[in-house]
């Protein structure tokens, strides 16, 4: 999924001007014709995710500069990028000093507004980027700052808003690399722990005989080695979030003392003489199924149903590819600041490439990926040579039966050069089955109107693509769905479906 871009015009000509030039960049668009719709396209609940704002300055109603009060009002963080016409350079600078990212004149060119659009969303990432590490360090990560766009994420992310209001226990199963401490780190940041510590104890890197001691502390001379007293993690996170990841690995006599400090809500040290009342708020994680270690005997069944109150399954990258352009661009943004690298994105040979692959590490795979192309890359925008250890993969390929005639849907389409990140590619290959169920040819026309629907769901209903895909005229694309029945087109309005 490419980034999402809301133009605000009430200029209904200008308005289609831009609206194509962004298209044309590789974008998606979102159009509103007024700046209280622009206001209810940001802020609304079930709105669609917005990257950035091209916003007229003079507008009946609410203006260009009472959008951008609100949007400050609001305490969003979207780049807004304001349009005038000649001799408006005061109403510029005002709207700069409100907030506005960038400033272009009308009629603007494709180019200049491509640099413009490109210029917002890297400094956007970037800011992103740099606001997710700072509230991680300080514990104050939340769910606004998980970079997700995929319909597989909605689910989890809603239970896990739900789960962060209370103290119940969460155990997070997944693949590794798919950002489970992150998880973690954004529930106790959006509840009413978040002022206390978060503590992350990874129990698979911990000696099996120094589990307890790390864990429930120990007290000097307790042990050989014991020169001093140490509280224990549990203690330390007192009044917080103990954050277990890989739980699945503690030894089973640390269970059985895991599962009486989480009942009696107290722990007890090593060579201590008397429990310490804690309280903690546990989440736990796995890369591992948990009942299968149970049913294998290396987990206590009564700590499972301890942990297992609210399980929540993350789904790996390749179940959320719609995500994979816009992690892409948060990573290239940091490292290339951090390596201090002009450059500017990613080539739409190498996306749609990325976009396909399985990436059994996940975000961490991905995030390792861009790190070294942008180390080792010459120019100013990453290719597919760029990525040496990815570019010989194949691309996933799904079996097809042999009887339906195959439908080869377009190449990426092509965008304007410099673009930052193209589109991510639909599945490789459709069908178009030539028989009916009783055996019968299927009529032309019955065929017809599915390779038009197939083509609109490919080009997600931008219709003039549509139509030059089918090489057929627009009124033609339009008079054939209206006689197909096929509602909600657009056809009689003549606008784009979005």
């Amino acid at each position: 999924m490419a980034a999402s871009i809301l133009i605000a015009d009430d200029d209904a000509v200008a308005r289609r001007l831009v609206e194509n030039m962004v298209q044309k960049c590789g974008y998606e668009t979102v159009v509103v014709d007024s700046g209280d719709a622009a206001i209810a396209a940001l802020t609304a609940p079930d709105a669609p995710a917005i990257d950035a704002v091209i916003l007229d300055l003079v507008m009946p109603g609410l203006d260009g500069m009472g959008v951008l009060a609100k949007i400050r009002e609001a305490g969003l963080s979207v780049p807004v990028i304001v349009q005038t016409a000649h001799g408006g350079i005061d109403n510029v600078i005002s709207a700069m000093r409100a907030g506005a990212a960038d400033f272009v004149v009308k009629p603007v060119g494709v180019e200049r507004l491509q640099v413009s659009l490109r210029n917002a969303l890297n400094a956007s990432a970037l800011k992103g980027e740099l606001q997710r590490i700072r509230h991680s360090r300080e514990g104050r990560l939340t769910f606004s700052d998980i970079i997700t766009r995929a319909e597989a994420m909605a689910g989890v992310m809603r239970a896990a808003q739900k789960a962060a209001n209370s103290a119940i226990p969460v155990l997070i199963e997944g693949e590794s690399g798919v950002g489970k401490e992150m998880f973690a780190r954004a529930i106790h940041g959006s509840g009413e722990r978040k002022a206390k510590p978060f503590v992350a104890v990874n129990c698979g890197a911990i000696p099996d005989n120094l589990v307890e001691s790390i864990l429930f502390g120990h007290e000097k001379g307790a042990f050989t080695g014991a020169t001093e007293r140490h509280m224990g993690k549990f203690v330390e996170a007192h009044g917080g979030t103990l954050f277990l990841d890989e739980v699945s690995e503690l030894p089973l006599t640390a269970q059985v003392k895991l599962l009486r400090a989480l009942q009696e809500g107290a722990v007890e040290a090593v060579g201590g003489r008397k429990p310490v009342k804690v309280d903690v708020r546990i989440v736990s994680a796995t890369n591992r199924r948990l009942l299968e270690r149970v049913k294998q005997g290396h987990f206590r069944e009564d700590l499972f149903y301890r942990l297992h109150v609210l399980p929540l399954t993350i789904p790996s990258l390749r179940a959320r590819r719609e995500d994979i352009p816009h992690l892409l661009r948060h990573f290239l943004a940091r490292f290339a600041a951090e390596e201090n690298r002009a450059i500017t994105g990613i080539s739409g040979e190498a996306m749609a490439h990325l976009a396909q692959l399985d990436w059994p590490g996940n975000i961490r795979q991905l995030e390792n990926a861009v790190y070294r192309a942008v180390v080792m890359s010459d120019g100013d925008q990453l290719g597919l040579g760029d990525f040496p250890l990815l570019a010989s993969q194949p691309h996933p390929v799904t079996e097809i039966p042999t009887a339906p005639l195959m439908l080869e849907p377009a190449a990426t389409p092509s965008l304007v050069s410099g673009n930052e990140i193209p589109i991510a590619p639909l599945p490789a290959v459709g069908t178009l089955a030539l028989l009916t169920a009783t055996g019968d040819v299927r009529s032309l026309e019955d065929m017809e109107n599915e390779i038009i629907r197939f083509a609109i769901s490919h080009y997600r209903g931008q219709m003039s693509e549509v139509a030059r895909r089918l090489k057929i005229g627009r009124s033609t694309l339009y008079r054939k769905l209206d006689e197909a029945g096929v509602p909600g087109h657009g056809g009689k309005s003549g606008e784009e479906t979005h």
